[in-house]
């Protein structure tokens, strides 16, 4: 009878961390199926606060009810922000593919990487006419989803003086951003910054790497959620 009541205290959670650890999501560029993030989130949650729980109680019937309840606020705290970003990145590459805007996903931050030759003409800060439907996608999504910090980075390759690259790169992440505001997104989730040349992520003796390294790159991060 004492192991019976156990195991039923104990089977809500673990029915918690194998829903988390089976909830997956379909990524729309592979077409394979790949763990949500919220899920981790959830299931880590669920764990800590049920351990937590266990062990705080004064007998076995307070602790098996503590597990519970910590195991549901765990899960509920873990999975919160890890959601909510999950379906913002679902959204964004719906709405990017395609396009060549790449999506990657760091942790709970979404991360747009926009090649420099199809945002801008060579050597210009304007954005060009026909890359505005693109930005427009971005703006459905981060407009829905209003509790996300957008992070605005410029970047260039080596050509050229520091100096100049320093200011190409801050004036493409201003465009960027300004063009956001123009469309309704709230001025206080923005920031815009310039790396100039010093965050390479391809080799500037290339012309494919530099290439590479003329982008714009947007970060989206969770705030408050």
């Amino acid at each position: 009878m004492k192991t019976y009541r156990m195991k039923h205290h104990l089977l809500p959670i673990a029915l918690i961390v194998t829903f988390a650890a089976g909830c997956t999501t379909t990524n729309p560029y592979t077409g394979e199926q790949q763990t949500s993030k919220a899920a981790t989130g959830a299931g880590i949650g669920a764990v800590a606060g049920a351990v937590l729980g266990a062990v705080t109680g004064d007998n076995s019937d307070e602790r098996k009810e503590r597990a519970l309840k910590g195991a549901l606020i765990g899960g509920a705290a873990g999975g919160g922000a890890g959601y909510y970003m999950d379906v913002q990145e679902a959204k964004l590459r719906e709405q990017l593919q395609g396009t060549g805007v790449s999506v990657t996903r760091i942790g709970d931050d979404i991360i747009l990487n926009m090649p420099g030759n199809i945002t801008f003409t060579t050597g210009s800060s304007a954005v060009r006419a026909d890359f505005y439907p693109v930005l427009d996608s971005v703006v459905l999504v981060i407009n829905k989803y209003k509790k996300t910090a957008v992070n605005v980075i410029g970047h260039t390759d080596s050509v050229g003086s520091d100096a100049s690259n320093q200011q190409l790169s801050e004036q493409r992440a201003w465009a960027v951003s300004s063009y956001f505001s123009s469309r309704g997104v709230e001025p206080t989730r923005l920031r815009a910054y310039g790396y100039g040349e010093t965050s390479p992520i391809a080799d500037n003796s290339t012309e494919s790497g530099r290439a590479a390294n003329r982008r714009v790159q947007i970060t989206l991060s969770p705030m408050g959620v």
